[in-house]
């Protein structure tokens, strides 16, 4: 939506406040990524506020950041089964390294 101007009752311009679609704001946040620098250089660019692309990124984080979906119980017991066996495989591997090592220091 393009910007447009509201006449307010003192006869002041008065902003109205532009949308975003979704795929805009995963572009400008992906482009600010590419390019580094400075978000205020990048809204620059982008032609939009440096306060709106600020909100996009800190929102883009909490998304990724957000704790994954809630399991099924018989996901969470498979998943445990599957851990506990890597466990003991990879305490297997250290327990030989152990013993490797307690051997080549002895000679």
């Amino acid at each position: 939506m393009n910007e447009s101007t509201l006449k307010t009752d003192q006869g002041l311009a008065k902003t109205s406040r532009r949308r975003y679609d979704e795929a805009f704001k995963r572009s400008a946040i992906e482009h600010h990524r590419r390019h580094g620098g400075s978000i205020n250089r990048t809204a620059q660019e982008l032609g939009i506020s440096h306060w709106a692309l600020r909100d996009w990124i800190q929102a883009e984080r909490a998304r990724q950041s957000a704790p994954p979906a809630a399991r099924t119980l018989s996901e969470a017991e498979t998943e445990i089964a599957r851990l506990r066996s890597e466990l003991f495989r990879v305490t297997e591997q250290r327990d030989i390294l152990k013993k490797s090592l307690g051997i080549l220091s002895h000679t």
